[in-house]
């Protein structure tokens, strides 16, 4: 559906100001300008990115009691199981947890839920098992803060329960041993948006801390601290959290690590993913290329496959699972294409795609570890909330939905005022998951629908394509990119700069390009400056603009594109138009 572009003013003085002051060229200046960023010590602070600005971890809320709490149990030898998540920041969390409290001496194994049999987050029956298993403390990542039950039924178990996570909190906290959460109530920790595997880093640190007695710890565990930065990165930029403040610090230096420290298992996951020669890697390859193919095994019901590859010693064994992983991953893209079109088929024929404020989709036939994908894909394309539901083909268990918003909508709030039609619910303000039985699929949708629709108003239900500045396609040379790349790295909260140019050519037809021509390719003139451009997952452009006589206006982001040794810069299409005479300016 067609976006309102929202321009950013150009602002010669405040631009020529802030150049001036943080000593930066004037497009970074602007590019700042653009995020928020107005004076100069902030800017020098987000540019230098310095890992040093990571906080004392035991400033965490909770750290402290969790610390006590898990060397206790390992002066005690008690066992312990670190219970993750099937995502990769749940993955990535427990991994570098798991291998932190093997260097200090723990008795530990780790649990990883299966995404469709169990769900997310702590269940009882699990609880059980554990605790038959001789477990006597479980530390959680990624999950637990809102297991108000399953931690009751941990405490009739005897089990110590440490909780580390990210999420949002129900009505009343679990009964722990400690919480540790950048958000908990009643704290001030300055920081609230670590992803799961960051809070699971800084407790990893904290232990390396209190174990040795000392700030600096010993060779060994620093060497462990920085590969698990990596980790912690890798996580991050897959949770989709913000990347400013403590994550942009530490996904900045983890992105040096994993090239400088890959595990094996990492260092296989690389091959793969035909990244290992790279000398310097960038988010991009996390959220395009690395954290795919661990996620495709949790979205298939096979998480602990990606957490026996981060945590193998074995280089054999590590490049037969990330072949496995690879192989896993392209089945989920399959799944995922089939689902979308589905999908996309139900919302023209069935539902008002032009006024609806919400779609609530479902099928029997769709796999409910991938459907998060397709929701994502379809609530950016038309700019409202979406939900697919997977239903159970025999009728018996409850459907699994994934949830994707917009911005401004909270998801979290508006499955709770649903809550009556749902066995369960929980995550994110832009990401959620739920639980429903088939019966109550129809009065969910409508309840929710007319919930958005409270929320949304007409006119917010056409998408704005925020974008930094127009430009001539001249301008994007191999010294300009460096100059952007200053800001990286680039993720939620810091995307990676957009721009637009007007007036461009089609200098041959577009072509559809990848399996079954998801992806679009085109060559594009502005003058005498030609360049391609790709638009992932977008292959359906090439039919409508074979239908295009004149120019068009294109909204892109600019990369260098790395082939054969040689660089050049290339345009990942956003969006485009009809060329237009005058763009609309915020």
């Amino acid at each position: 559906m067609a976006k309102l572009w929202r321009i950013h003013p150009h602002d010669p003085t405040r631009i020529a100001a802030l150049s001036q002051r943080a000593s930066v060229p004037p497009v970074v200046a602007q590019l700042l300008l653009a995020r928020g960023i107005d004076d100069a010590d902030t800017a020098r602070d987000f540019l230098e990115c310095k890992f040093s600005r990571l906080r004392d971890p035991f400033l965490l809320p909770g750290m402290t009691a969790a610390c006590e709490a898990i060397t206790a149990a390992i002066r005690d030898r008690r066992k312990i199981t670190v219970y993750g998540d099937y995502d990769v920041d749940g993955m990535t969390a427990a991994a570098l947890l798991w291998q932190c409290l093997k260097l200090l001496g723990a008795e530990v194994n780790h649990y990883v839920p299966h995404r469709i049999d169990e769900g997310y987050g702590l269940n009882d029956e699990a609880l059980r098992t554990l605790a038959a298993q001789g477990t006597k403390l479980v530390v959680t990542v990624d999950c637990g803060v809102s297991a108000v039950a399953e931690a009751a039924t941990a405490r009739e178990l005897g089990l110590e329960l440490v909780i580390t996570d990210h999420h949002e909190f129900a009505a009343s906290l679990p009964e722990a041993a400690a919480i540790v959460h950048p958000r908990l109530p009643g704290s001030s920790y300055p920081f609230g948006g670590l992803s799961g595997a960051g809070v699971a880093f800084k407790l990893a640190w904290a232990l390396c801390e209190q174990t040795e007695g000392a700030k600096r710890v010993s060779p060994r565990m620093r060497e462990f601290l920085l590969s698990a930065v990596g980790l912690a990165a890798l996580g991050t930029v897959a949770d989709v959290v913000p990347l400013v403040d403590e994550n942009r610090y530490l996904v900045a230096r983890g992105l040096e690590e994993i090239c400088a420290r890959p595990n094996i298992g990492l260092q296989a996951l690389l091959r793969v993913s035909e990244l290992h020669q790279k000398e310097k890697l960038a988010s991009d390859d996390i959220g395009f290329a690395l954290a795919p193919r661990l996620n495709a095994a949790g979205r298939l019901g096979q998480a602990e496959l990606g957490f026996a590859l981060l945590t193998t010693s074995d280089p054999a064994r590590a490049t037969e699972l990330a072949n496995y992983l690879q192989e896993l991953n392209s089945n989920r893209q399959t799944l995922e294409r089939s689902i979308y079109l589905t999908a996309h088929k139900q919302i023209v024929e069935k539902f008002d795609a032009e006024n609806d404020a919400a779609f609530v989709l479902a099928d029997a036939d769709w796999h409910p570890g991938v459907i998060g994908i397709a929701a994502g894909r379809l609530a950016e394309k038309f700019h409202r909330p979406v939900i697919l539901i997977a239903l159970d083909k025999i009728g018996v268990k409850p459907g699994i939905g994934s949830c994707r918003s917009v911005p401004g909508f909270e998801l979290h709030r508006a499955l709770a005022a649903c809550t009556q039609h749902l066995v369960g619910h929980g995550g994110h303000a832009a990401a959620a998951g739920l639980k429903i039985e088939e019966r109550h699929v129809d009065s969910f949708r409508a309840d929710f629908c007319e919930y958005a629709a409270g929320e949304i108003s007409q006119t917010e239900r056409t998408g704005e394509l925020a974008v930094d500045a127009e430009v001539p396609l001249s301008m994007l040379t191999l010294d300009a990119m460096n100059q952007l790349d200053r800001l990286a790295p680039f993720g939620n909260s810091n995307p990676r700069p957009t721009f637009c140019a007007v007036g461009l050519t089609l200098d041959e037809p577009a072509k559809k390009i990848g399996g079954g021509g998801r992806h679009l390719s085109l060559k594009l003139s502005q003058f005498r400056t030609s360049m391609r451009a790709v638009a992932f997952g977008q292959g359906e452009w090439a039919d409508e603009l074979d239908k295009i006589d004149g120019p068009i206006d294109v909204a892109f982001r600019p990369i260098i594109n790395e082939f054969r040794g040689r660089r050049t810069v290339e345009l990942q299409l956003v969006d485009w138009r009809i060329s237009q005479a005058a763009a609309v300016s915020a």
